[in-house]
């Protein structure tokens, strides 16, 4: 690990068919499509949104309707899917994404600072309350219960068949 003394000579050869003319980055084949499937639902929590023209529209076998009116209907419910959605997202998106964060927030700071010391503190007092109550029950409530019982005890049901 001493000096380095050799001086490095770096071509770059590349041909103009791989030269990027976008000015964007050039990327592989490989990142391009890893680009491309982003996967914004890595834990599939809306995997039950991804429903199709056939999932909601669908003709039995003996009626059928025009194959031009089937085409045009299907790709107007797509269009109409696709723009609507951008057009909810593009103008909910922010406004809500910024109430949920503050809910979130709001909600996590409560269960930090107030629900979890609460909990915490009932469970170290739960003992002696415990404590407390069973020798409440014992005084008054086991010595009624025990008299009462005695009491039914002595009684008998005699049933006959005439």
């Amino acid at each position: 690990m001493g000096l380095e003394t050799e001086k490095a000579d770096t071509r770059i050869f590349m041909d103009d068919d791989n030269f990027p003319r976008s000015g964007g980055p050039a990327l592989s084949e490989a990142e391009k499509g890893a680009e491309d499937e982003l996967d914004r639902d890595p834990h599939g929590l809306n995997a039950h949104l991804q429903l199709g023209f056939e999932d909601v529209i669908a003709e039995p076998e003996l009626t059928h309707s025009f194959d031009k009116v089937w085409i045009c209907s299907h790709a107007l419910f797509e269009l109409s899917k696709y723009l609507i959605y951008k057009l909810l997202t593009l103008v909910l998106a922010i406004p809500l994404a910024l109430v949920l964060g503050i809910v979130f927030a709001l909600l996590s700071c409560l269960h930090i600072w107030i629900v979890v010391p609460f909990v915490k503190t009932c469970l170290m007092v739960l003992p002696s309350v415990q404590t407390i109550w069973k020798s409440l029950t014992d005084v008054f409530i086991v010595p009624f219960f025990q008299s009462i019982g005695r009491c039914f005890a002595m009684v008998n049901i005699r049933l006959d068949q005439e």
